[in-house]
């Protein structure tokens, strides 16, 4: 199987934790039907204290979201933190 997908994920609110909840549940099925493994390495969201119902101890923490682009462990930023300006679009042009 090829190297795994490194995910950077900024935005951990009903959409952010439910993608890691999908890609916790349904890991094997995912990875053989992409071909490999698909593995979140870091995350980003406001408030760092707040229960979202899942285990975040397992990633990176980044304090500030835009520097998750530039981090030479992730393959694919995913940005769920919405809007079209700030911090989210300065996520997404640091990305591309």
């Amino acid at each position: 199987m090829a190297e795994p997908l490194r995910i950077a994920l900024a935005g951990l609110g009903t959409v952010g934790a439910g993608l890691i909840r999908l890609l916790d549940a349904n890991r094997d099925l995912i990875a053989r039907r992409a071909g490999r493994d698909i593995r979140i390495v870091a995350v980003s969201a406001r408030d760092r204290t707040k229960d979202r119902g899942v285990d975040l101890s397992r990633f990176a923490w980044e304090d500030d979201m835009t520097a998750m682009a530039s981090r030479d462990d992730v393959d694919v930023v995913v940005e769920l933190v919405g809007g079209s300006d700030g911090p989210a679009l300065t996520l997404a042009r640091n990305a591309i």
